[in-house]
């Protein structure tokens, strides 16, 4: 086969959980987990990070494989999903795996793969593990798909777990509280391993000390070790003025990242930092520290996280496509200084819109469209569902088109912003 092919091998006869949703979603560790003994467990040859959360755990994945490229490891990353190009969600020091290493692992495995009935995702997962082992990866990061407990990456053995915070999502699948939702997302803490919590909250933090309680692992609230006492933006960056709670140990550090969510991220990745240069035998210096911070997005190729991709007028693409996330991406666009406000929005079947489509900005002109994904809603649906909320615009089918329309009605002092799907910004960049 040719990549071509790999690729409509590995999207049509196995459909990604993106692509088909719930009925694409296989939990459970015992087919990854046999997969990869017949792989020889690749999983087991380098350092590794895992990272759950319902909002943040992309970027913070990225910064801390930043961070460790800066400080001289060779560093793996994976991550999903991808907006352009499959070979995003597997890189080696920023670099994407090579087409050919997907077609020669997916011709080597392609029947074992089929007898097992991997998902895609486990495909995809396991292609990583291998693809790491054989560029001698030192350390990877490894971000959650869905969940954590069952999630196909749970079968690292981490030097340290990651929650970044916690917030209804895919309900249908991990539970409708955030209790329950927590419990899924506590399943990747593993006996003796500290686990980092980005956001501590009351409404299910007790839910994630019991289970590290079982199993004698130490709980680190990032926001206890280190607190942001400024933060301001300049010209294609962020600045922040981090303390170091222990010590007061004040970092000034620069982020080639926008949006102020990503306060919450560098405080969480501040403290994963802390705890891996401290407690582990990985050796991060402050200038690794500094640099990774300021060449996070330029290092990995993090894309579509409060990503201008136009001036006159001004137009911002997100990623954030969940209650907890769409709260934050409102609130920067109330902060972002604009006359009028174009919309071009689009979200797949399985978002709650009863909780977030009251969370968008009322004043804006909605241009409502759907990626082309079997998930999508389709435009004019999702126009009158965002009706009963108070949301008015109009129906334009194809993103492209959706956002080449709001470019013709925008003037330059005017804000477009792009978003409300992963799959609708893929389209749009």
């Amino acid at each position: 086969m040719n990549y071509t092919q790999t690729l409509e091998f590995l999207f049509q006869q196995l459909p990604a959980f993106e692509a088909k949703g719930a009925s694409a979603y296989k939990p459970g560790l015992e087919r990854i987990s046999e997969f990869c003994r017949v792989l020889g467990n690749p999983q087991r040859n380098f350092f590794t990070i895992h990272v759950a959360g319902t909002n943040g755990k992309g970027s913070v994945s990225h910064l801390l494989a930043s961070i460790l490229e800066q400080a001289g490891y060779r560093t793996g990353l994976f991550t999903s999903p991808h907006l352009k190009d499959f070979r995003e969600r597997i890189r080696v020091d920023g670099e994407m795996i090579p087409k050919q290493k997907v077609v020669n692992f997916v011709d080597k495995h392609r029947d074992k793969m089929l007898e097992l009935k991997l998902s895609f995702f486990e495909m995809s997962a396991a292609l990583a593990f291998d693809y790491f082992a054989q560029s001698d990866v030192e350390v990877a990061v490894i971000e959650t798909g869905l969940g954590g407990r069952l999630d196909a990456t749970n079968v690292i053995l981490p030097a340290v777990s990651i929650i970044t915070n916690i917030g209804l999502e895919h309900t249908a699948l991990l539970g409708d509280t955030l209790q329950k939702i927590a419990a899924e997302k506590g399943g990747i803490i593993k006996k003796s391993i500290p686990v980092v919590i980005g956001e501590k909250d009351d409404r299910w933090s007790d839910v994630i000390e019991e289970i590290a309680e079982r199993n004698r692992s130490r709980v680190i609230y990032a926001e206890q070790e280190f607190r942001c006492e400024e933060q301001h933006d300049e010209e294609g960056e962020q600045c922040f003025s981090l303390r170091r709670q222990r010590d007061k140990y004040l970092y000034d550090v620069h982020l080639d990242l926008m949006g102020h969510y990503q306060r919450k991220n560098v405080v969480t990745v501040a403290a994963v930092t802390d705890y891996l240069h401290e407690s582990t035998p990985l050796t991060i210096s402050r200038r690794a520290f500094i640099e990774g911070l300021r060449t996070a997005s330029t290092q990995t190729s993090l894309l579509g996280r409060w990503q201008k991709i136009g001036e006159n007028p001004l137009i911002i693409c997100d990623t954030g496509h969940n209650a907890h996330g769409i709260r934050y991406v409102s609130e920067q666009i109330a902060a972002t200084p604009h006359e009028k406000l174009y919309c071009v929005v689009g979200f797949v079947r399985d978002k709650d819109l009863a909780h977030i489509l009251p969370l968008l900005p009322k004043e804006a002109h909605y241009i409502f469209t759907a990626a082309q994904s079997e998930r999508s809603i389709p435009a004019d649906e999702l126009a009158a569902k965002a009706a009963i909320y108070g949301l008015s615009g109009e129906v334009v089918a194809n993103v492209r088109e959706a956002l080449e329309h709001a470019r013709s009605l925008a003037s330059e002092k005017d804000l477009i912003f792009v978003g409300g799907s992963t799959y609708v910004v893929g389209e749009a960049l």
